[in-house]
């Protein structure tokens, strides 16, 4: 729904809109925001609500941090869990003083990518996320337990899914602000949910994930329980993913389908898996940016490990879903939830573009298990392994210029700052099991 100036003012009003929060995406994926009362609506509404840059993470120096929140309207949402001095939420794009975008604004860094698509002749990227999360208890002060709430599995029901209530409201609470819920439903590991919603255009999608991780959180404290979109929370099940499925569109038609092909399946489409196929291992690093992220991304728990693509098989990194016509879409499935999701889309986008610009191949399909394949079989059939771990991935990422440049330079030094950072410090800790290993064998 598109709103006007007038609208948001209006509905404010008659909602008795306390507070507004101006809310924004650090390079790490986490939403920040500014809290103005509805006093400085109007003023927000003129982009001339200002925050000082230099204390989000990867945003710049002390000495250059007057930024500006310029607020897209169309994401005006009142929050319905909030009775009583009601509080909405307006997504901002960053802008410099002069007038200018920020060019680390990971929401500016997708509009970027998104333009290049445009000149291309592609007039919007449609994407389906599925973001999974898990479901603790929280003990007597509210902090987070290792405790999970239920014993149940895939499409469980109560009383094996004690989530059900808390996903349900989740629901409700989602649709009651905008969203069109598709599925939700009990996934593989004990206290795993996943909640499927529509596709959207690249930001809207986007900007979804980032809301709907703010509402999952929110409506699980109040049910007692934390959620966490940690990859992989626990050792010996399956992990938190989130695989997007994309699709490229010219006007009202979808460019991936094809019915005079065999799989259904454009040119167009080959080309872009067959760029994500390359450039694979370099944008792993957005689309699984924490250390617990690698922890996910091995055999035996259906996360994709393999650099393959497949139309009948789920152990590749893309799939291709039967749904045809309007509907083609590819779905890459490495990414997880610990991913800024502007960033995520941006790269998956430039890396599929590059395959589209130099019209590379796409390797033939991998359609039996590559989890049970030996590793000479897999080098056989040409099929590499995602990086192993983080460090891998961002050597992978600064060395490939074609990702670095969807980023561009202020977003990559930072986020290759903050990640290498990240790295020393898992890489020096001592950890429990080496304790467990060591400590009285020497």
């Amino acid at each position: 729904m598109g709103y006007t100036r007038e609208d948001i003012l209006r509905i404010a009003k008659e909602m008795n809109v306390r507070f507004i929060r101006l809310q924004f995406t650090d390079l790490l994926g986490t939403i920040k925001n500014v809290e103005i009362p509805s006093s400085q609506l109007e003023k927000a509404l003129d982009n001339k609500m200002m925050f000082d840059g230099s204390s989000v993470e990867g945003y710049v120096r002390i000495e250059e941090s007057d930024m500006y929140l310029y607020p897209d309207l169309d994401t005006w949402v009142v929050f319905p869990w909030v009775a009583e001095d009601r509080v909405a939420r307006l997504i901002c794009d960053v802008y410099l003083p002069d007038g200018t975008p920020f060019p680390g604004d990971p929401r500016g860094i997708l509009k970027r990518a998104l333009k290049e698509a445009e000149t291309m002749g592609f007039s919007a990227m449609n994407v389906g996320p599925e973001p999974e999360f898990f479901l603790f208890k929280t003990d007597e002060k509210g902090k987070a337990t290792m405790e999970l709430n239920d014993q149940g599995g895939y499409f469980d029901l109560a009383p094996m899914d004690l989530g059900e209530n808390c996903r349900r409201e989740i629901v409700l609470t989602l649709e009651e602000m905008g969203f069109e819920i598709e599925a939700s439903h009990h996934e593989v590991a004990p206290g795993q949910h996943e909640i499927d919603f529509k596709y959207a255009d690249a930001i809207k999608a986007a900007d979804q994930i980032q809301t709907f991780k703010l509402v999952v959180k929110t409506i699980a404290r109040q049910h007692g329980l934390h959620a966490t979109f940690m990859p992989k929370p626990l050792f010996g099940m399956n992990g938190s993913g989130m695989h997007c499925h994309m699709s490229l569109f010219k006007g009202a038609t979808n460019v991936f389908y094809d019915e005079s092909d065999s799989l259904g399946l454009s040119e167009t489409a080959r080309q872009y898996m067959a760029g994500i196929l390359h450039h694979a291992r370099s944008i792993t690093a957005i689309t699984n940016p924490t250390v617990n992220s690698y922890k996910r991304l091995v055999p035996g728990y259906e996360a994709p490990c393999y650099v393959a693509w497949s139309a009948s098989n789920r152990s590749p990194m893309i799939r291709i879903p039967a749904s045809r016509g309007l509907s083609t879409r590819v779905e890459v499935r490495n990414p997880d939830p610990s991913a800024n999701p502007y960033l995520a889309l941006a790269v998956m986008l430039k890396a599929g573009l590059d395959g589209i610009k130099n019209e590379m191949q796409l390797p033939p399909p991998t359609d039996r298990n590559i989890y049970v394949m030996s590793e000479e079989e897999r080098i056989a059939e040409g099929i590499p392994s995602l990086p192993a771990d983080l460090k891998e991935a961002i050597t992978e990422l600064v060395e490939n210029e074609v990702i670095s440049s969807a980023l561009g330079e202020h977003a990559l030094v930072h986020f290759y700052e903050l990640k290498e950072i990240e790295w020393d410090i898992y890489r020096t800790q001592v950890h429990e099991w080496e304790r467990d290993q060591y400590l009285t064998l020497y």
